[in-house]
Order: structure tokens, then C-alpha cells, then sequence
């Protein structure tokens, strides 16, 4: 089961939660330094404000605001939302969508292999938990477009 946070990013694959839960103080000073490269912030933060154990413990605010709406609707992540997928999440799947290309020229391929599971699959991590788009009748609609080819009009009017 994985551990996804109220924007749909994968806590499992996130490297700033796998260091804190590992008290890896180091791993926490790197992750600073990569951050700053990239322009996640300003400055390289000192390891012990990067700590992180989940959007439940998070005291700052969420860049994307769907954390503050996810605990006002009692919500788990986005996913689990009736509204699900609202403008909110939507700007936050477009930043990440720009992000995926911005940060290919700048990750290294293994630091881009683990922020596309960590941070840039968020559609497909919430998609996966909504129950609508999980729904029998969802599910059968999706695999009978696979199968479906369009015709071809072969008559003229």
C-alpha cells in the first residue's frame, strides 16, 4: 500500500520523507542542496526544516492548497474526493506536468527516475484511489474504448 499525500505524490519514492523516517540527517543536507539548484527554495534550508513524515504532520502551507481542503473535507488525499479532480489539484497537475520537462536538463537520470515516482506521477497515483474512476461501470467504459475502433465512413450523404 502506498502512502500518497493530499496532492497525490508518492511519500514512498519521496526522498526528504524516506531520509526523515531514516534519521538520515545526511541525506536531508543533499536533498537541501538539490533543492535549492532546482528553485524549490530559497536558500539551502537546514536539514531539521526539511523533515517530513507526511502531509499530516506538515506544518507549512501547501504550495498547491489542496492540503488545507483535504483535512476541511476529512479527506485522506485528493483522490478520495467527491469533487475529485477540482481546480486545485488541476493547477497542481499542470505545475507538475511543467516541472516533468523543466527538470530533465536539470536532474541527474537517477535523481529524475526517483522525482517522476515520488512527485510527477500525482494524476495517476490519485486516479488510482477514486472510487469513481474505480467504479465497475467506469472500468468497463474505459476497456470498451480501448477496444472500440472508430468507423470509418464508407458512404457519402
Amino acid at each position: 500500500m502506498i502512502k500518497l499525500a493530499c496532492c497525490g505524490d508518492d511519500c514512498s519514492f519521496c526522498p526528504r520523507y524516506n531520509a526523515t523516517l531514516n534519521q538520515d540527517e545526511h541525506k536531508l543536507r543533499e536533498i537541501a542542496i538539490l533543492w535549492k539548484i532546482i528553485g524549490w527554495r530559497e536558500n539551502i534550508d537546514p536539514p531539521e526544516t526539511l523533515r517530513c513524515y507526511g502531509c499530516d504532520t506538515f506544518n507549512g502551507t501547501c504550495e498547491y492548497n489542496v492540503r488545507e481542503c483535504c483535512i476541511e473535507k476529512n479527506n485522506e488525499n485528493c483522490g478520495k474526493c467527491e469533487s475529485y479532480p477540482c481546480d486545485r489539484i488541476e493547477n497542481a497537475f499542470e505545475i507538475t506536468r511543467n516541472n516533468t520537462e523543466k527538470y530533465k536538463d536539470i536532474l541527474s537520470k537517477e535523481d529524475y527516475e526517483i522525482f517522476v515516482k515520488a512527485f510527477f506521477s500525482k494524476k495517476d497515483n490519485l486516479d488510482k484511489v477514486n472510487p469513481v474512476r474505480n467504479s465497475s461501470e467506469a472500468l468497463a467504459a474505459q476497456a470498451l474504448s480501448k477496444r472500440v475502433k472508430p468507423r470509418r465512413n464508407y458512404y457519402k450523404t
